[in-house]
């Protein structure tokens, strides 16, 4: 058996490792290092945080040229796990055959998971930076299609990310 291997046991230990003391000694060295390490706080609503293209806000519906590129296949629906999302299809005289006649977002029950930017086919539903989110009542929760609308130039950095990174 390799040195790196050894399995210790409570008979190898000696009085000290049994009473965990140099363990405790070890914890208070950590916590007594990170006192004196600087600090920062942020003022949350008077700073604003910068937040890399990695970041995932709030998801949002991508239009492109004022048409939505969303064919409403409904796997955001099925793939979210918190069953925030719903989709309802209708047909299009546009060249894509369907379009989403509804789509809304529970944002108080969506998690943020990105599950439904994974799996949409058309990059259509990508998760933007925005988290900025406070609600009074649950229906200023629900998020249709005219609260989620952003255009392909506004989420131009996080469509890039997800094609870098698929």
């Amino acid at each position: 058996m390799d040195q790196q291997n050894k399995i210790i046991r409570k008979k190898d230990l000696n009085f000290l490792q049994r009473m965990y003391i140099p363990e405790i000694l070890r914890g208070l060295r950590m916590t007594i290092a990170q006192i004196f390490k600087p600090t920062f706080t942020i003022q949350y609503p008077e700073e604003i945080t910068k937040h890399d293209s990695s970041f995932r806000g709030r998801p949002v519906l991508i239009t492109e040229n004022g048409v939505e590129r969303c064919v409403a296949c409904g796997l955001c629906a099925r793939v979210c796990p918190a069953l925030a999302i719903q989709v309802q299809a209708s047909e299009t005289t546009l060249d894509k055959e369907r379009y989403p006649i509804k789509f809304e977002i529970n944002m108080v029950r969506c998690i943020f998971c990105g599950f439904c930017e994974e799996v949409c086919p058309e990059e259509a539903i990508v998760m933007s930076k925005e988290y900025h989110l406070a609600f009074s009542s649950q229906e200023e929760a629900l998020f249709g299609k005219e609260k989620l609308f952003k255009t392909a130039e506004e989420m131009k950095e996080r469509l890039e990310f997800l094609r870098n990174h698929r």
